[in-house]
């Protein structure tokens, strides 16, 4: 099973840009399938993007769609959220996960990151 561990949060002002970091431990990264989820105060958290095992396939929720881009690089074993354009309403925690092989709930998650955006 890995390990997740999330970095690249921060303060932007809107329209700004950031990306995040997703670091998996162990040998089985490629194995997983990776999503980007995140929470803000008051609100349950929410499904922003995934990546499948292969890389081939990635989901993202309409509201970042056009602006967040999910990727992996599994010589690396870390996925990456890039985040451009960023809202005042994309302030959250944002958690990084995985599932085996593509299959059923996330069931290994990250501390979180906090992404804070000013207006």
């Amino acid at each position: 099973q890995v390990q997740l561990a999330e970095s690249g949060g921060g303060l932007v002002q809107a329209g700004g840009s950031l990306r995040l970091s997703c670091a998996a431990s162990g040998r089985t990264f490629s194995a997983y399938g990776y999503g980007w989820f995140r929470q803000a105060p008051g609100k349950e958290r929410e499904f922003v993007a995934r990546i499948t095992s292969s890389g081939g396939i990635t989901v993202y929720a309409d509201s970042v769609k056009g602006r967040f881009t999910i990727s992996r690089d599994n010589a690396k074993n870390t996925v990456y959220l890039q985040m451009n354009n960023l809202k005042p309403e994309d302030t959250a925690v944002y958690f990084c996960a995985a599932r085996h092989r593509d299959l059923g709930q996330y069931d290994v998650w990250g501390q979180g990151t906090q992404v804070t955006v000013s207006s």
